[in-house]
């Protein structure tokens, strides 16, 4: 109970002395020939690829939502481990430079390295961490659907430099029309609980 209400309250009631970013990975982005809804042609429809390889490796998205703004900045990356993801927290660090900096984020490992913990420490960069089972809670998880139905549904790229792209275009027109993140699941059930689950203390 105490992790959800920790991160309510950021949502809520954001510190006066910094931002809240919350973080995640989306991925492995495959190049794939990907179903999606699109307006019915005149002539017949395309026929999507049956197999697909994966002679260009994945890529992974490690994205972070600004909520005093609504944008959200990322990088691709061919993996994700602690490295990468420190390398995203320096770039947040970076942006931000003169605030502290609430980062919202899963029991993934590489966010529990002992060498996240330090450089956070070192840097006013708290990681607020998500009850087991909770990624529901972490905000940017809707931000990972829209970008899966606008820039990746009903395509089919056949290099990551074109899918990478795809992805790029969608990202500068959501953020040319951000807005501040505020009234996180106002109606959930969950804001009235009284008896809690185990796995949300």
């Amino acid at each position: 109970m105490a992790k959800m209400q920790r991160v309510l309250a950021l949502y809520d009631t954001p510190p006066a002395d910094g931002r809240v970013i919350c973080v995640d990975e989306f991925g492995p982005l495959n190049l794939m020939a990907r179903k999606g809804k699109a307006w019915g042609p005149v002539r017949p429809p395309r026929r999507l690829r049956a197999t697909y390889n994966r002679y260009g490796g994945v890529r992974h998205m490690l994205a972070a939502l600004d909520l005093a703004t609504g944008k959200l900045y990322y990088r691709i990356r061919p993996r994700k481990r602690w490295r990468e993801f420190l390398g995203l927290l320096k770039a947040l660090r970076t942006h931000w430079p003169e605030e502290n900096l609430y980062v919202v984020l899963d029991n993934f490992s590489p966010h529990k390295h002992a060498k996240i913990h330090v450089w956070a420490a070192d840097n006013d960069v708290e990681l607020v961490f998500l009850p087991t089972y909770g990624s529901w809670l972490n905000w940017i998880e809707s931000e990972f659907a829209a970008l899966r139905c606008f820039a990746l549904n009903g395509t089919d790229h056949r290099s990551h430099d074109e899918q990478n792209a795809a992805i790029a275009s969608y990202v500068r027109w959501r953020n040319a029309r951000a807005k501040p993140k505020t009234n996180f699941a106002p109606d959930s059930p969950v804001r009235k609980w009284t008896n809690y689950p185990a796995w949300a203390a």
